[in-house]
C-alpha cells in the first residue's frame, strides 16, 4: 500500500486537476437534473414536451452525471491514499468528506428520481423539486468552505 501511496503521490497534481474537473461536471449535472424535474413535473400534459425531458434526463444522469461522480469518488479516494495524513490536519477534513457523503446520497436521490420519471410514477410536485434543487448548492458551499478554510 505504500509502495501505492508513493506512486500517487509523485501524480498528485494531475490528479487533484481531474478530481477538479470532475467535480465541476457532475457539479453541473446535480444543479440541472432537478431543474429539469421541475419542468417535467410542471408539463405532464405535454406529452411531446415530456418525451423530450425524459431524454434529457436519462442522458444527463447516464452519460455526464454518473461518470462524473465515479471519477471523483475515484480521484477523491486516490487523493487521500496518496496523502492519509490530511486526516490530521484538523476536522475540516471529516466534515467535508461527510458532506460528500451527503451529496452521494443526493446523487442516489436525482437516480431514484430521475428512474420514476422515465416511468411516470413519479407524484411529487414542482414545488418540491424546486426545494431539492437547492440542496447540492447548500452541500457545496459548505464543501468549499471546508477545503479552502480548513477550519
Amino acid at each position: 500500500m505504500e509502495a501505492f501511496s508513493s506512486m500517487l503521490m509523485e501524480y498528485y497534481q494531475w490528479l487533484k486537476a481531474v478530481h477538479i474537473m470532475s467535480i465541476i461536471a457532475w457539479m453541473a449535472g446535480l444543479f440541472y437534473l432537478p431543474r429539469l424535474f421541475v419542468y417535467h413535473s410542471q408539463n405532464r400534459d405535454s406529452r411531446e414536451f415530456v418525451r423530450i425531458i425524459k431524454l434529457q434526463e436519462y442522458r444527463l444522469f447516464a452519460y455526464i452525471m454518473r461518470p462524473a461522480m465515479l471519477a471523483s469518488v475515484i480521484t477523491g479516494s486516490m487523493l487521500i491514499i496518496a496523502n492519509t495524513a490530511i486526516f490530521k490536519s484538523g476536522m475540516w477534513i471529516h466534515i467535508k468528506l461527510t458532506l460528500v457523503a451527503l451529496l452521494l446520497i443526493f446523487h442516489i436521490a436525482c437516480g431514484i428520481f430521475a428512474s420514476k420519471m422515465q416511468r411516470e410514477s413519479c407524484e411529487l410536485s414542482p414545488r418540491f423539486f424546486r426545494v431539492f434543487n437547492e440542496v447540492p448548492t447548500l452541500l457545496m458551499i459548505g464543501i468549499v468552505l471546508c477545503a479552502v478554510l480548513k477550519f
